[in-house]
C-alpha cells in the first residue's frame, strides 16, 4: 500500500550522530503517521518514535528521549530521525514504517526495508 525506502545508516563511533531519512510514495494520503522501529541482533524488533504528518505530534520511546528527533518535510515525503549521542545499545537495523495512527506495537505498520545503523564503542 505504501512504499518506504529508508537511508542514512552506516558505521559510527559512540557519542557521534547520524540522521535517517525514510521517503514515502504510494498510498501516504491514508497514512497519517510515520515511525521508525528497530530490531537489534537477537531481539525483538522496538518503537523508536512516530510522527504525524500534520501536526507533527510526536512520540518517542523512553530509551531515545533528549538524543533523538523526529521530523518531517511534507512536501517531500519525507521522514528524518536525528540520532545524537548514539551508544553502542542503538545498534540495530532501522526500520521505516507508515499507519494510519500512531502506536507502539509492531503490528498494523507498513514497513521499509530497513538500514543498519551500528555503533562502534
Amino acid at each position: 500500500q505504501v512504499q518506504l525506502v529508508e537511508s542514512g545508516g552506516g558505521l559510527v563511533q559512540a557519542g557521534g550522530s547520524l540522521r535517517l531519512s525514510c521517503i514515502a510514495s504510494g498510498r501516504t494520503f491514508s497514512r497519517s503517521a510515520l515511525g521508525w522501529f528497530r530490531q537489534a541482533p537477537g531481539k525483538e524488533r522496538e518503537f523508536v518514535a512516530a510522527i504525524t504528518w500534520s501536526a507533527g505530534r510526536t512520540l518517542l520511546a523512553e530509551a531515545v528521549k533528549g538524543r533523538f528527533t523526529i521530523s518531517r518535510d511534507n512536501a517531500k515525503n519525507t521522514v528524518y530521525l536525528e540520532m545524537n549521542s548514539l551508544k553502542p545499545e542503538d545498534t540495530a537495523v532501522y526500520y521505516c514504517a507508515a499507519r494510519a495512527f500512531i502506536v507502539m506495537m509492531t503490528s498494523g505498520w507498513d514497513w521499509g526495508q530497513g538500514t543498519q545503523v551500528t555503533v562502534s564503542s
